[in-house]
């Protein structure tokens, strides 16, 4: 992830939304790579820019950790 994004603020943390995503809505190049999986977790800026996707809720939050975010889980 890029610094350069607008992460918005509260109280000094930057936050990023974290949500499952249909691997069937996605391009087919990456349904290709996502090996029989039903569903990844995007990690998305304030803005709804998709930052990454990832194979699960746990890989999601723990890169969004790695890279000072805010975690927010979105339905």
């Amino acid at each position: 992830m890029d610094a350069k994004y607008d992460f918005g603020t509260e109280q000094g943390e930057r936050i990023v939304y974290v949500r499952p995503v249909a691997v069937a809505d996605l391009p087919e190049d990456v349904r290709a790579q996502a090996a029989g999986l039903d569903h990844l977790y995007a990690l998305h800026s304030a803005d709804g820019e998709r930052l990454a996707l990832v194979k699960d809720r746990r890989l999601a939050f723990a890169l969004a950790r790695e890279n000072d975010l805010a975690p927010v889980n979105v339905h």
